[in-house]
This record gives structure tokens, C-alpha cells and sequence, in this order.
């Protein structure tokens, strides 16, 4: 299947932005700030599973020369970028940053069981290399280190009161988060789904945490609640411009850049968003095919190809591009109210574009 189904991306887009500076800013502190709450990696021991899925050492535990099994550590780059462009002290978000990523991990370990993913980041999936038991336990495990690693805000004088809020935040999204992957998986065996019930479900298990990172990285800064708000309503869009694009290259993105099958959501018959545009707008015999095929228990590759050509039919890629451009153009007006330095306003412009364009 593979050059098949990225032709549409290789026609059609220009070379999609380079990870912005702010990532290359921040990485080594958060990391530096992870590993105070992770051990030491020891074979058979979990520390290795919990490094090995980072991208830190390989699965016998042993130094990873190369990052391209790491990933981009968004969440807490957006938590530190926030706490910085609103004058404050990014030191003071590292708790909290490292608190974020861990969360994300962990529920990343637990989706790779339920969806069968085999690889992820170039690299073999926790489960697929120790079981499913084993990364049960990682992720948990993952999970109660990123409320733990939250708590190290009182080293740094940040108020009981703040710490309190940052930790409820962070509770609250990480539910949210559940309750979207939930919504997703139930929405894999219901016949019709809509563009707003997709919505919805992103809003959750994408946008809560993204949402929940920037708001945190404003409070450890500010005491101005319109900031904050304002720094939310900019991670809802950008939280539904990044899945929407990642449900694009789910499907015509290149493998070489994505480090997963491009033919793995149709196979597993996820509703992600171009199929759901696609069950909508599709007519007369198309839409029985997509039907058909969707209710199917497996699929083969003529009808993984069928799928696309009905998506392509529909209208789904240029769609997809679309509202993701769109909901990029709202996060940046929902800090246009904002008092920031023209530092951070180029950031957040760089930041959008290239959420909204990348190719991995």
C-alpha cells in the first residue's frame, strides 16, 4: 500500500515546516526533569519499559545514539512557552512540564495495546515487545510518576493555592482525555458518526491536554484569569487543528516521516475525520461501498484502496486541510487580546503553522 496512499500528499502539499526553536529551547530542562522521576534503566525491570518508550535507551536498556524514537514533546513545550511569554519564570513550569509528558506517554502506552499498533516513533511498541501485562503496568506506572513529578511545584515557592489548582487542572484533562478515547474506540463499531459527534470526541482526547498545558504554563505565571482564558481558548483550536492533521497523515501521510503504517486507521476502521467527512458527503454507490467495507471485521488492501479513492472522491483531503487551517487561524485570534512580546507572538505563529502543516 505504501506509495499508493501518499500520492495526494505528494501531489498536493508543499514540504511542511521544520520543528520550531521553542521545542530546542525547552527539551533538555524537561528531560533533566523527567529523569528526576524515573530510575535508573535495568534490564527486566520497568524503568527500561518506561526510557525504551521515551526514545531514551533501547530495549535492552542501552543509549539511543538518535531521536527519531523520541517524540516532539509538545505538551510540555507548550506549558513552558505560555509560562515564558507571560513574563514568568519557565524554571517554575518544569514540574509541571514533566508532569504533562508523562501523562501523555502514559496514555500513548495504552492506546498502542488497544489499537494493535505494532510501532510507534520508528520503533516496536511497548506491548508488542514485553505484553500486554507489562505495559498495563508501564503506563500506569507512567501515569502515577506524572502526578508525582506535579507535586515538586512547592520547591519552587509556588503557592499551595496554585499547585492545587495546576494539579486539578491537570486531573481534570487527563479524565477528559480518557473519556475522548473511550468515545473513540465505541465510535469504531457505530455506523454513523458525525462531523460534530468527531468533534466532540477530539475535544477531549486530544484537545483537553493541549488545552490543560497551556492554561497551567499561563497560572504559573499570571494571576490575570483573562490570559488564561485566553491561553485555553488558543489550545482548544490548536488541539483540534493538530488532530485533524493528524488524522490526514493517518492516512496520506508518509511512513518514512510519520514512523506508522499509513494504511493502520482504515485497516482498524477507525472514524477518524476524513472517513467521517466521507460517510457524510459520499453518495449513491460510494457511500454503500464505505458502508460495507466499515462493517467488515477485516479489511484487504483492494478495499483499503476503495476507501481512499472514495475519500479522495468526497472531497475528504482538501476538507481536512481545510478546517485545520481554519481552527489554526482561530487559535492565533484567541490571543490577539493578549499583552505579548513580539518574541512570543512570532512563536505562536511559527508554532501554528507548523502544527497545522507538519509532516510527522
Amino acid at each position: 500500500m505504501g506509495n499508493k496512499s501518499i500520492h495526494y500528499t505528494l501531489a498536493n502539499e508543499r514540504p511542511g515546516p521544520g520543528l520550531p526553536p521553542m521545542f530546542a529551547r525547552y527539551k533538555g530542562m524537561v528531560e533533566r526533569e523527567i529523569c528526576q522521576t524515573i530510575p535508573a534503566p535495568d534490564q527486566d525491570r520497568l524503568p527500561t519499559l518506561l526510557q525504551y518508550h521515551l526514545g531514551w535507551v533501547d530495549r535492552n536498556g542501552g543509549s539511543v545514539a538518535v531521536a527519531s524514537s523520541q517524540g516532539k514533546a509538545l505538551r510540555p513545550t507548550l506549558c513552558m512557552f505560555a509560562c515564558e511569554a507571560l513574563a514568568g519564570d519557565p524554571a517554575r513550569a518544569l514540574p509541571a512540564a514533566a508532569a504533562l509528558e508523562l501523562i501523555h506517554n502514559f496514555s500513548l502506552i495504552h492506546d498502542d495495546i488497544q489499537d494493535r499498533d505494532l510501532e510507534r516513533r520508528h520503533q516496536a511498541t511497548v506491548w508488542s515487545l514485553w505484553g500486554e501485562p507489562r505495559a498495563l503496568v508501564a503506563g500506569s506506572v507512567m501515569q502515577s510518576l506524572g502526578d508525582l513529578a506535579l507535586l515538586r511545584c512547592a520547591q519552587l515557592d509556588v503557592a499551595p493555592e496554585v499547585t492545587l489548582r495546576v494539579s486539578s487542572l491537570l486531573t481534570e484533562s487527563y479524565l477528559e482525555m480518557i473519556e475522548g478515547q473511550c468515545m473513540d474506540l465505541g465510535f469504531e463499531s457505530q455506523p454513523r458518526i458525525s462531523v460534530d459527534d468527531y468533534l466532540g470526541m477530539i475535544a477531549r482526547k486530544t484537545g483537553a491536554l493541549i488545552r490543560s498545558s497551556l492554561q497551567i504554563g499561563a497560572l504559573l505565571a499570571t494571576d490575570d484569569e483573562g490570559a488564561t482564558a485566553a491561553f485555553a481558548r488558543f489550545g482548544d483550536y490548536l488541539g483540534r487543528a493538530f488532530q485533524i492533521r493528524d488524522d490526514y497523515l493517518g492516512i496520506w501521510g508518509d511512513e518514512a516521516a510519520t514512523g506508522k503504517s499509513n494504511d493502520n486507521d482504515i485497516r482498524r476502521r477507525k472514524k477518524s475525520f476524513p472517513v467521517v467527512f466521507g460517510l457524510e458527503r459520499a453518495r449513491g454507490a460510494a457511500r454503500e461501498d464505505l458502508r460495507r467495507i466499515y462493517a467488515q471485521q477485516e479489511l484487504d488492501d483492494a478495499d483499503v484502496l476503495r476507501v481512499m479513492t472514495i475519500l479522495e472522491e468526497a472531497g475528504a483531503p482538501q476538507c481536512s486541510e481545510s478546517l485545520t487551517q481554519e481552527s489554526a487561524s482561530r487559535a492565533v485570534r484567541a490571543l490577539e487580546g493578549v499583552d505579548l512580546p513580539a518574541w512570543a507572538r512570532l512563536e505562536v505563529e511559527e508554532l501554528v503553522d507548523f502544527l497545522a502543516r507538519r509532516q510527522y
